[in-house]
């Protein structure tokens, strides 16, 4: 029998099963691979098809966090639509995806690009509960491993050397690598500022502004989840928080321009 033929119906991936993140065997391009620590279901591109998963083993595909009570019975659900997988969350709980973004409850669905996908759930205490989704590329092969491939290094994003001061600031805590890192208020900022730089007049409102500017522009480099529009109300300290993960993530902000700041 052909690989491809057992997805019609569904294939239940046992229990250590290795990680998806190493990719899978050969399948049919569009095929879903969901897996969590006990266990998980592969299976091939369907309309309207859902794989299930959440905390009641017997209701879903795959379970995940099955100890758990803050994990929903019914966590959440991928569903193939119009050629495409389409993750939704189901639970109370919201689901935590790359980038740090977070999906709740009342939103829609998000699609799931080709490859591999961690989609986190928090749970009771500081435990997390990780379901691992693959989805299988138009060449339904496994990634090519390359060892001896040149490294891509990050790509900063440019900014100018009072743009950086600020942003330091602003930042203050995720060059520290403190966990759970928030943003300076503008208040916060513009005083560190002026302790550096008096002789530049930065206000809170200053340093909203270009703040703002500078969100603006790496949005409009293609930078997700820096809009209103694209986070939604309340919005609190999300646009900020995107924009300094990012800079952190991508090296344009490392822990050295602290020292812009002393």
């Amino acid at each position: 029998m052909e690989p491809e033929l057992w997805y019609v119906g569904g294939l239940v991936l046992p229990g250590g099963h290795d990680s998806l993140a190493r990719g899978v065997p050969r399948a049919m391009a569009g095929a879903l691979h969901a897996l969590a620590i006990g266990g998980g279901y592969a299976v091939g591109p369907r309309e309207g098809r859902i794989v299930y998963f959440g905390r009641n083993r017997p209701d879903v595909h795959v379970c995940l966090g099955e100890d758990d009570r803050q994990v929903s019975r019914r966590q959440g659900e991928l569903t193939h639509h119009r050629g495409h997988w389409w993750l939704r969350n189901t639970g109370r709980r919201p689901i935590r995806l790359p980038r740090g973004r977070w999906l709740f409850g009342d939103e829609g669905a998000v699609p799931l690009a080709p490859g591999y996908t961690p989609v986190h759930v928090p749970g009771s205490r500081d435990r997390e509960h990780l379901l691992e989704v693959f989805v299988t590329g138009p060449d339904g092969d496994r990634p090519r491993a390359r060892p001896d491939d040149v490294t891509d290094p990050p790509r900063p994003h440019p900014i100018n050397a009072e743009e950086r001061v600020m942003l330091a600031a602003l930042g203050w805590h995720y060059l520290l690598r403190e966990p759970n890192p928030k943003p300076l208020t503008w208040k916060e900022a513009a005083l560190r500022l002026a302790a550096v730089q008096p002789l530049v007049g930065w206000t809170a409102k200053r340093v909203e502004h270009r703040v703002a500017a500078v969100r603006d522009r790496l949005s409009r480099r293609g930078v997700p989840n820096l809009t209103r529009e694209e986070v939604g109300e309340p919005v609190g300290n999300a646009l900020n928080d995107n924009l300094l993960r990012e800079l952190v993530r991508s090296t344009t902000l490392v822990p050295d321009d602290l020292a812009l700041l002393d």
